[in-house]
């Protein structure tokens, strides 16, 4: 049972995101997340309630060590950097050759490193820092802690290295990360197509065969969400990333996608489900929620969400949107 104090705490955290959901419809994306990061009053408390939240609550409750996304991230990339990627290096280059496209990996990215380089968005109180295998670059645009540096990932520039003036990052080196991890930040964003967007930044900034770790929010059983998950997939795939490794835990959804060396090879992948009713931006349940919805099919069959938000639909083709996901882990 939630304390008087989780309840308060997590009510506000979910009012900031339905705020700046609807303040997106009135005024628009780009104007609404505009006013949302200069109102740095309002994100100075949100820094502070998710540190609460985080360290007071889901670390006594919700996230015991076997259900922790911090773990689950970590042992993820152990995994994958001392034992994996080899195994999926090979996959991938069989998979080049039954499909007849190049497979071309530079010598260099092969190289072992002492420390993976870890870029944490969205970081708030940087709890990657005390593991030591990882250098971390911890981000957010409302630091909990001054080792975070202030940094919108929407705005931040893809450059050949990193710019920092007075604590805020303002240009991130290209294809410098061996890990990027999106941990409840997507849900944050009040577009799919910004959610997207990161996304396509992360792979950008990620090394060959680097991993993108996105951890999202869901209280329900494995299978209450799994067509977002999957469309996720594929709009990732396109992108060029593969995923690797997923798994639902009590209150999120745990997914590791490999930055191919291929691209075509991920394609594939989002090539053999085209016409699936899968979206081609990243939505959350959130975005359905109220009102009526627009729904089409583009020229590969994939469905896309023009306008408005909706209530549970059906399709007539199976897929079932349902109404929402818990917001963060341990509100329910």
């Amino acid at each position: 049972m939630a304390s008087t104090d989780h309840l308060a705490v997590s009510t506000f955290i979910k009012s900031v995101h339905q705020t700046l959901r609807d303040a997106s419809k009135e005024v628009g994306v780009e104007e609404a997340w505009r006013r949302h990061c200069s109102d740095e009053g309002n994100l100075t408390r949100y820094a502070g309630a998710m540190r609460e939240l985080a360290c007071n609550f889901w670390e006594s409750s919700v996230e015991s060590t076997a259900n922790s996304r911090i773990e689950w991230t970590v042992n993820a990339c152990e995994n994958y950097f001392t034992k994996d990627v080899t195994k999926y290096r090979s996959k991938e280059r069989e998979i080049a050759l039954r499909i007849n496209c190049t497979f071309n990996l530079d010598a260099t990215e092969m190289v072992p490193v002492p420390k993976l380089k870890l870029l944490d968005v969205g970081s708030c109180y940087n709890p990657f820092s005390k593991y030591e295998q990882f250098e971390v670059t911890a981000i957010d645009i409302a630091p909990a802690k001054d080792e975070v540096y202030k940094c919108d990932f929407l705005s931040v520039k893809v450059a050949e290295s990193t710019t920092v003036i007075d604590n805020e990052v303002l240009e991130l080196p290209k294809g410098y990360f061996q890990v990027i991890v999106f941990s409840l930040l997507l849900e944050y964003l009040p577009s799919p197509s910004q959610r997207l967007y990161c996304c396509r930044k992360a792979y950008e900034l990620l090394k060959t065969e680097g991993l993108l770790v996105i951890i999202t929010p869901d209280s329900n059983h494995v299978g209450s969400n799994a067509k977002y998950m999957k469309s996720w997939r594929y709009v990732l795939a396109g992108i060029g990333f593969s995923r690797i490794k997923y798994e639902k835990l009590p209150h999120v959804h745990c997914m590791a996608f490999r930055k191919t060396v291929s691209k075509a090879v991920a394609c594939r992948w989002a090539e053999l489900h085209e016409g699936e009713g899968l979206f081609e931006e990243i939505y959350i349940p959130q975005d359905f929620r109220k009102g009526t919805i627009n729904v089409n099919k583009s020229e590969k069959g994939i469905k896309t969400c023009k306008e408005g938000v909706a209530s549970v639909q059906n399709d007539g083709t199976g897929v079932k949107l349902v109404e929402n996901f818990c917001e963060l882990p341990g509100f329910v």
